[in-house]
């Protein structure tokens, strides 16, 4: 019994733990090294289209007008080589319209104007006919048939029936 009292007390004992404790030292608790220190952080600059366009912008607008300029300035030298140009142009016509005596006409071989060689012309009669395409389809019938050339050869002139009629009322 006594063997089984002390096997029953050995289980109980090994039941219950037994907390251990640290070791004791006898060195210096060591101090914790602190971390290094980071450096301050610097912006970075911002880099906006819009800046860059207005940079571009500016650059484009100083070239137009440098161009400009250029041209303003060419147009000026253009109108002031054409002014004294214009100048040399008067002052030679002016010295060339110096009144000069004029040569005296030779009176012992008087002018006598000659006949000319070339043809008289000869006359045609007018053409008073309409053309067919400058007529309009209705009146075609009715002006072509009075208007035709050979109706005009028979048709009395104005004049002729003047003389007519001035005859018939001088026979009655």
């Amino acid at each position: 019994m006594k063997k089984i009292q002390k096997l029953v007390g050995e289980e109980e004992k090994l039941r219950m733990p037994i907390a251990q404790g640290l070791p004791w030292t006898t060195d210096e608790p060591k101090c914790l090294i602190k971390p290094p220190v980071k450096k301050n952080t610097i912006p970075i600059d911002l880099k906006l289209l819009s800046d860059i366009r207005a940079v571009e912008r500016a650059r484009f607008a100083h070239q137009v007008a440098e161009k400009g300029r250029l041209i303003k300035q060419y147009k000026m030298e253009r109108e002031r080589q054409q002014k004294l140009e214009e100048e040399e142009e008067i002052k030679r016509l002016r010295k060339e319209l110096i009144p000069k005596a004029q040569l005296m006409p030779y009176f012992d071989r008087p002018f006598v104007p000659r006949r000319s060689e070339k043809q008289p012309t000869v006359p045609r009669e007018p053409k008073f006919c309409i053309p067919r395409h400058k007529t309009i389809k209705c009146c075609r019938m009715s002006c072509n048939d009075m208007s035709g050339p050979s109706q005009l050869q028979h048709l009395p002139s104005s004049v002729e029936k003047a003389e007519a009629l001035y005859k018939n009322r001088i026979l009655q």
